[in-house]
């Protein structure tokens, strides 16, 4: 599939199974909301199901397989496409967190009926935006449109992601551990920081997470700088300063080398393999 002819919005309801477009994780993230019966697939090696009022999300280039759906399985689904989504990601250091916790947790549970109508609702509205070709602003229309839906995104994902953090803070010292990493370690990269915090030494720390996964304290830092760095490059709206001075680093070079260090580019080299 070109890319140029890539469709950036397709919406369409699913009966039986779902019949995605070939690749399409290679060129769409997928909003599912499942109407009535269940579907099952591996995530990144776990078996995950979506069921009736659930809302599945799959980003662009996800480890999806194995999908299987109920005879009565039906859902509502939305693509959109990868670059059009990323370039118009709203400029809120909140999301960074979120983005981070959708990656691994796909499938969104809804407490409130009224997250359905919303979900349902903001979908119609991108596409039906994207269908109206003969708007004489339709560029800068379908762009702020897909901004709007972000944002009403994350807002119905906020209580999710609000539940699941107040969890983490009252567990195990391992829990809160990560916890406290998902929130500070763009700026707080160093063992000694979480193992004050959690007034212990540097090394019981390191014990607690060999025991608990055979992972250092500081790989699980990297790992979650890592996936932060990489969704803050990826945001066109941000230029490399803007992100040194998010990440608190003294000097522009100084950040470079350990952007090298942690993704194997500089910025730069990682912005280009983008283009």
């Amino acid at each position: 599939m070109k890319k140029d002819e890539t469709p950036k919005v397709q919406l369409f309801e699913a009966s039986g199974e779902i019949n995605f477009p070939g690749s399409f994780l290679k060129h769409y993230h997928t909003h599912i909301y499942c109407h009535s019966g269940t579907m099952s697939f591996t995530f990144k090696g776990r078996t995950l199901k979506g069921t009736a009022g659930e809302f599945v999300f799959w980003y662009a280039h996800s480890a999806v397989s194995n999908l299987h759906f109920s005879k009565n399985f039906t859902a509502t689904v939305l693509l959109v496409e990868e670059e059009f989504l990323n370039s118009n990601l709203p400029d809120l250091s909140w999301s960074i967190d979120v983005l981070v916790h959708t990656r691994d947790h796909p499938v969104l549970h809804f407490n409130e009926k009224k997250n359905k109508q919303k979900v349902l609702s903001n979908f119609r509205l991108l596409y039906e935006k994207y269908l109206e070709k003969d708007h004489t602003f339709f560029e800068e229309a379908t762009n702020t449109q897909m901004r709007l839906f972000t944002l009403e995104m994350w807002h119905v994902f906020a209580a999710e992601f609000e539940r699941n953090k107040r969890t983490l803070e009252s567990g195990s010292i391992y829990e809160q551990f990560i916890h406290l990493v998902q929130q500070n370690c763009l700026t707080e990269r160093e063992v000694q920081f979480y193992a004050d915090k959690l007034h212990i030494t540097p090394k019981h720390l390191n014990f607690v997470c060999k025991q608990n996964t055979d992972i250092t304290a500081s790989e699980w830092i990297h790992r979650f700088v890592r996936e932060r760095l990489i969704i803050l490059l990826e945001n066109q709206n941000l230029n490399i300063a803007e992100i040194s001075n998010v990440m608190e680093f003294s000097s522009r070079s100084f950040f470079t080398r350990y952007v090298k260090k942690l993704l194997g580019f500089t910025p730069s080299e990682f912005r280009r393999r983008m283009e």
